[in-house]
């Protein structure tokens, strides 16, 4: 088993996911083996950090007391560049369609990716 690459979960800038070498799908969160064919030990590899967005929710009530510093805050889902869909942060102000760019934030006392309008 290789050692996995940084990311976000870790504290570190980046956004990392798999690609599995015997049937070429693209999965995010980490996983030893491949959630499509099975095969073991996808390959990790950093995304670029651009995507599209494909939904987008404003949270106006806080769910925890660290959070409601934040409030209001968006939570988006993004299709990314590299064919992978995720969940993170987001400018309030981002429609579905819209094309971003990830970068990083603290929010209630982790780093997490944050996307803004590319551009």
């Amino acid at each position: 088993m290789t050692e996995r690459l940084a990311d976000w979960t870790m504290g570190t800038e980046a956004i990392v996911y798999q690609s599995c070498e015997a049937c070429g799908t693209v999965q995010y969160f980490h996983r030893a083996f491949c959630a499509a064919c099975g095969a073991p030990d996808p390959v990790e590899k950093r995304a670029s950090g651009a995507g599209t967005v494909y939904a987008t929710s404003l949270v106006c009530r806080a769910a925890t007391p660290e959070t409601r510093a934040h409030v209001p805050y968006n939570i988006v889902l993004v299709d990314t560049a590299e064919g992978f869909r995720m969940m993170a942060h987001g400018t309030n102000d981002l429609s579905i369609g819209d094309k971003v760019t990830a970068s990083y934030r603290q929010f209630a006392g982790k780093l997490v990716p944050y996307f803004e309008k590319t551009g």
